[in-house]
């Protein structure tokens, strides 16, 4: 004779570890709790796991439930057929209830951002805007103000923003019912995925505004004073906060970044705030000295060469270069001496420097850079 094993269910209360006067908010805070402790995915290995899982989820079904949980405290388990809550035996019958607290239990398992009911946002940032402007050396050296016109995207004013025809609101989406979710029975669980038809904002707009046709924004030429501060260079970026395109449905506006460019100077050049030049001089200047009148973008401005200045010699005038870009003070001008050799002279011009020559001994080998440079020195 066979022995008939007696199986004997543990009381919900002592499944969830809470007291028999447990809260709503109490029974659901255990139950996530358990929930995510014995999950499937969490224990793959662990059959247990699966069955404390499945066992804390009956629970839960009943005393999450007014009606079940009054029926439970007076008759206990034998309250309900085949051993659960739902007719045939089936612990999960309500599974919107259960639904709910999935979508919240796998928010935060897989960081989804939560609840199983949050809608979409239709708000959107607007494009952030590039407008290139191109300055003269000078304007990028001393700074500059223009008015740029820019075309953009703007706030309907007929609709403020809602896409709705005037007088009119967008309507709940019947699809989803407002939700913006709509929920699919898959086998265990109880699935929510964003409404295709709103796209899990929840509401649709019917009567579109005539002016933006729904869109929420128009097109349209905007001026903005560019303040171009001194001492600027190539590509630099000013940035315009709140000045790009609008977001759609009243979305925060993007940004407007001025992309600079700066024309060439036909005879500076520039090396952060110093500004570089050439300065060619015949052989006698060179060897004479001289003084040289230069034209700086401050003003005219005077450099005493001394005799016997080699070419290559630099020049420094401080305080000639750029201003220091939103601070005080500015760099150097550093002019290179280049001595010119002429390419053509007339008969006395060459009877004078062959006579030069003659008094002018210079042994002519081959010699290491390193070493002319040394000689140089001793001649300067």
């Amino acid at each position: 004779m066979s022995a008939t094993a007696n199986v004997t269910k543990i009381d919900y209360y002592e499944v969830l570890s809470v007291s028999r006067d447990a809260s709503d908010q109490e029974l659901k805070t255990a139950y996530r709790k358990l929930a995510m402790q014995y999950h499937p995915d969490r224990n793959p290995d662990d059959p247990s796991a699966e069955e404390r899982f499945k066992e804390c989820s009956e629970a839960y079904q009943v005393l999450s439930d007014p009606d079940k949980r009054a029926a439970y405290d007076r008759y206990g388990h034998a309250a309900f057929n085949g051993g659960g809550p739902a007719a045939g035996g089936n612990p999960f019958g309500g599974a919107q209830d259960l639904g709910d607290i999935f979508g919240d239990i796998f928010g935060e398992m897989f960081n989804m951002g939560g609840g199983g009911n949050r809608k979409a946002s239709r708000v959107q940032r607007g494009r952030d805007l590039r407008y290139d402007m191109t300055l003269e050396f000078e304007e990028a050296v001393f700074g500059k103000e223009k008015e740029v016109t820019i075309r953009r995207m703007e706030v309907c004013v007929d609709c403020k923003g809602s896409g709705a025809a005037r007088g009119k609101a967008p309507v709940t989406c019947t699809q989803c019912g407002g939700r913006g979710q709509q929920r699919f029975q898959q086998g265990f669980f109880s699935v929510a995925r964003t409404c295709s038809v709103c796209g899990g904002t929840g509401t649709l707009i019917v009567d579109p505004c005539q002016t933006c046709r729904g869109e929420t924004r128009v097109q349209k030429e905007h001026s903005i004073l560019v303040k171009v501060p001194a001492g600027v260079e190539q590509d630099t970026r000013i940035r315009y906060q709140g000045e790009g395109e609008a977001g759609k449905f009243a979305g925060p506006a993007g940004d407007l970044y001025v992309v600079l460019n700066v024309k060439a100077h036909k005879f500076f050049e520039r090396d952060g705030d110093d500004l570089h030049c050439v300065m060619p001089i015949s052989f006698p200047q060179a060897a004479l000295g001289t003084e040289l009148d230069i034209q700086t973008l401050d003003g005219p401005s005077t450099i005493k060469v001394p005799e016997g200045t080699q070419s290559g010699k630099e020049f420094k005038l401080k305080g000639k270069g750029v201003p220091h870009l939103n601070s005080y003070g500015k760099g150097d001008l550093i002019v290179e001496i280049r001595v010119q050799t002429p390419g053509k002279l007339t008969k006395s011009q060459k009877e004078l420097l062959r006579q030069l020559s003659e008094t002018m001994v210079v042994e002519n080998t081959p010699t290491s850079r390193g070493l002319f440079s040394k000689v140089k020195e001793i001649f300067s």
